[in-house]
C-alpha cells in the first residue's frame, strides 16, 4: 500500500503518514443519514449505561455481509473509511451494474476482482462456502485448503456473516465433518461447530484490515 509521509510544517504533523488509497466517501445510494441512537438512556430518558453519546456525526454505510452475488465479478473501485467500525472498507462494482460496500480484505488493492460461489479459484476477498474444503492429497485451485484463513463467518445459511467482523479478527478452518466445520479462533481457541457453522454457508477469505 502507499504510504503518503506529511512534511513536518508543526510539532503536530511531525512524522505523520496516512495511507494514501483511502479515500473519502462520496454520498450515493449506499450511505444513510445516522441511524438512531439511544446515546445511553431507556425509554424514559433515564441514563442506563454511562458515558455515551455526543461525538461527532456519522453517516451510516450499508455494508454486504451476505455476499449472495454468485458467480459475478466485482471490481474495488475505491477503498473508504467507516467511522462506524473500526476495519476499513472497500466499494464493488459488479459486472451487472450491482455497487456494494464490503469489509475490506487484507491485501487486496484497487484494481482487484473478487467473486462469491461454489467453484471460484482461492483468492483473498473471494467467498466460498466450507463445503468446498479438500481434505486429500489432491487439490484443485477451486479446493479451500485445511487451515485456510476466513472472517465475516455465517452462522445460518443466507443470514450474512456475524462472526469475526472487526479489524483483524479472523479465523482459521482446521477440520470438516459431515454437514458442520470446526473453527480456530486466534483468542478462544477450537470451537466445533455444534451444529452451528455448516459447511452450505459463504465466508469470505484472509483477514479484515484495520484503520492505521
Amino acid at each position: 500500500m502507499p504510504i503518503h509521509l506529511y512534511k513536518t510544517s508543526t510539532p503536530s504533523t511531525r512524522n505523520g503518514a496516512v495511507d494514501s488509497q483511502v479515500k473519502s466517501n462520496t454520498r450515493n445510494n449506499l450511505i444513510y443519514g445516522q441511524h438512531r441512537c439511544s446515546k445511553g438512556r431507556n425509554a424514559r430518558g433515564i441514563i442506563t449505561a454511562g458515558h455515551r453519546g455526543g461525538g461527532h456525526k456519522r453517516l451510516y454505510r450499508k455494508i454486504d455481509f451476505r455476499r449472495n452475488e454468485k458467480d459475478i465479478y466485482g471490481r474495488i473501485v475505491s477503498i473508504e473509511y467507516d467511522p462506524n467500525r473500526n476495519a476499513y472498507i472497500c466499494l464493488i462494482h459488479y459486472g451487472d451494474g450491482e455497487k456494494r460496500y464490503i469489509l475490506h480484505p487484507r491485501g487486496a488493492i484497487i484494481g482487484d476482482t473478487i467473486v462469491s460461489g461454489t467453484e471460484v479459484p482461492i483468492k483473498m476477498g473471494n467467498a466460498l462456502p466450507l463445503s468446498a474444503v479438500c481434505q486429500k492429497e489432491e487439490s484443485t485451485s477451486t479446493d479451500m485448503p485445511l487451515g485456510t484463513a476466513i472472517h465475516n463467518i455465517e452462522i445460518t445459511l443466507g443470514k450474512g456473516g456475524q462472526l469475526a467482523r472487526a479489524a483483524g479478527a479472523v479465523a482459521k478452518l482446521i477440520a470438516k465433518e459431515g454437514k458442520s466445520a470446526t473453527l480456530k479462533w486466534r483468542t478462544t481457541g477450537i470451537e466445533p461447530a455444534h451444529g452451528g457453522f455448516t459447511i452450505h454457508c459463504l465466508d469470505p477469505l484472509g483477514y479484515i484490515r484495520p484503520v492505521l
